[in-house]
């Protein structure tokens, strides 16, 4: 099992990371950026901790030892283990952090289980993906992924935009393909040994459509990559004060661009290659979407505890946890977890075949999670800031418990229950979820990590199981006449 101190060392490799306007010299170094880098080390530090091993380390297929997010399911029980080793990691971050190494974890190990899906290009790309997968689970690599094409003008095809914008393929040569143009969005991009490229739009069955039809995963300091940072969202550790940002100086994954400047993609690393039909369906036809899905929701169970947590301490702190208003309001964040909660677990106890023997969690209980998370999350931090209100604003910075002005702040930030020095840190924290540029990445996150919600809603609205059924159930109460014609009609 790889240690935290082996992930800081493979992160020193000359990979080329631009943010703030200057390349990065060294990620586990940049004060802007090495509190991450600590925190995915102290999860593969958490992973192979002798205390919690009968959890988060499994029996492979063929009998390796690796972290249990990389397990290939064949029983509702598998299911339910991998959730909870996922959630003994998650909680380690309050659910912050939305790519965390399990995320891609997951991902891979769906696709090589579904390698024949990969195959019907030719087999040697099955073999590939499963081959990738073996490696990355034996040397626990961390991967970013990049779905996305940049947003050029979103009311084209693909193939229709300004060459080299979309990355595409340029070239096929003996021992590869070279890669020109940008994907988005690299999450967690810097601290990751590797990037996984696949696509997530639907491609057209043309011939130029062709280019943009591959998948592959490339180290990120591989020669010609490298990825243009947003502004990280918390001031450098050095500059700052870091107990301001108990958040985002420590879980700030970061989302990039990357840039592919003429990069030559080894065979050995290619899964997919001009093959529009196979890129499109690989995420349904390897049930790798659906058990996306269900990472997702264990780890926004993780969340959405956290902020209960956050929201009850609050209420404890300032004394209005008496307050039938406040009650009703933390009662519906618990009905929300409540929510999350028998959805997953309905996945998992109705899981359904999957490829080569696996199971699939059941898409139907995680669809009501996708299609509700846009409005649940903003929800859930509304309720933070109703109740928390103007002492979010007037938290002071942690600095001025020991400078000049300490003797007011003792005096008039003390809580109900707790002293100023404990509410401060306790309105701080409930600041970086609910106020900060940390929390409003937060919110956009949740709105779209499960995908578009307007595109969601049109797949859910066109292919429900019981659109049917509940017709059906009208039709006792309609002249037959009426019912054969409703039926006819609409869409």
């Amino acid at each position: 099992m790889r240690t935290g101190d082996d992930y800081k060392a493979a992160l020193q490799d000359g990979r080329e990371i631009w943010l703030e306007g200057e390349r990065v010299a060294d990620v586990t170094a940049d004060p802007r950026l090495a509190g991450t880098v600590a925190s995915i080390a102290a999860l593969y530090d958490h992973q192979r901790d002798p205390a919690n091993a009968e959890l988060l380390v499994s029996r492979a297929r063929d009998g390796r030892e690796v972290p249990t997010t990389f397990i290939e399911p064949t029983s509702a029980d598998d299911l339910a283990r991998r959730t909870e080793a996922a959630c003994s990691s998650l909680e380690q971050t309050g659910g912050t952090m939305g790519r965390g190494p399990d995320f891609m974890n997951v991902h891979m190990t769906a696709l090589a289980s579904g390698a024949d899906t990969f195959a019907k290009g030719g087999a040697e790309y099955g073999a590939r993906v499963r081959a990738y997968y073996e490696r990355m689970s034996a040397e626990g690599l961390c991967l970013t992924h990049v779905l996305a094409n940049p947003q050029t003008d979103r009311s084209k095809q693909v193939h229709e935009v300004p060459q080299d914008t979309a990355a595409r393929v340029v070239e096929e040569r003996s021992d590869g393909i070279v890669i020109r143009g940008a994907r988005m969005i690299g999450t967690l991009a810097p601290f990751s040994d590797e990037v996984a490229v696949f696509p997530s739009t639907y491609l057209t069955m043309r011939e130029e459509a062709k280019a943009y039809a591959y998948a592959f995963a490339i180290p990120v300091a591989t020669p010609g990559l490298r990825f243009i940072c947003r502004p990280a969202l918390a001031p450098p550790v050095d500059v700052g004060v870091p107990a301001d940002f108990p958040l985002s100086n420590r879980y700030d994954e970061m989302d990039a661009v990357a840039i592919f400047d003429d990069v030559l993609v080894p065979w050995d690393r290619v899964f997919v290659h001009g093959d529009p039909v196979t890129a499109n369906g690989i995420f349904t036809e390897t049930g790798a979407s659906h058990h996306l899905s269900h990472y997702g929701c264990a780890r926004l169970l993780t969340k959405c505890d956290f902020l209960l947590g956050v929201a009850l301490r609050i209420a404890k702190a300032i004394g209005i946890e008496g307050f039938d208003h406040v009650q009703t309001k933390i009662a519906e964040l618990m009905t929300t977890g409540d929510l999350i909660r028998a959805c997953l677990r309905a996945s998992e106890a109705d899981c359904i075949p999957g490829p080569d023997g696996t199971v699939v969690p059941n898409p139907e209980p995680i669809w009501v999670v996708r299609m509700m998370t846009p409005t649940l999350y903003p929800r859930m931090v509304e309720i933070l800031q109703l109740l928390g209100a103007s002492g979010f604003m007037s938290a002071p910075s942690a600095a001025e418990l020991d400078g000049p002005v300490a003797a007011d702040v003792e005096r008039y930030y003390q809580g109900a229950a707790i002293s100023s020095g404990e509410r401060v840190e306790l309105f701080r924290l409930a600041w970086e979820l609910t106020c900060s540029g940390f929390a409003g990445r937060q919110v956009l996150y949740e709105r779209f990590g499960g995908g578009d919600p307007w595109r969601l809603a049109l797949g859910r609205f066109r292919a429900h199981p019981r659109r049917e059924r509940a017709m059906a159930l009208v039709a006792p109460f309609l002249s037959a006449e009426s019912a054969a014609a409703i039926e006819g009609a609409g869409v």
